[in-house]
């Protein structure tokens, strides 16, 4: 384990120190928990933006997608327990 030193603002630390309090943990433990909490949110976001943009590639060169109003009702079928047909890609409209 290595150690950084971070300065915080006094308002900040006061409201770290109260909040760790009403949490039942030490302001130490708090703040790692609370830098660890957001490291894993960017990780999902990086992980998320990696998906959209492989499957927006993916749209791009096969000119083929799914109208949001049938995939919609697909999902909808699917979410109240039916059998549903899957939608077919078409190639994309220009408008």
């Amino acid at each position: 384990m290595s150690t950084t030193t971070i300065r915080l603002p006094e308002e900040l630390k006061a409201r770290v120190a109260k909040a760790a309090k009403r949490a039942g943990a030490s302001t130490h433990g708090f703040i790692l928990e609370a830098i660890a909490e957001k490291a894993e949110q960017e990780e999902r976001r990086a992980d998320f933006d990696a998906v959209a943009e492989a499957r927006y590639a993916g749209i791009v060169s096969s000119g083929k997608t799914i109208s949001w109003q049938e995939m919609r009702g697909y999902l909808e079928e699917r979410l109240a327990g039916n059998k549903a047909k899957r939608p077919v890609a078409r190639k994309l409209a220009h408008r």
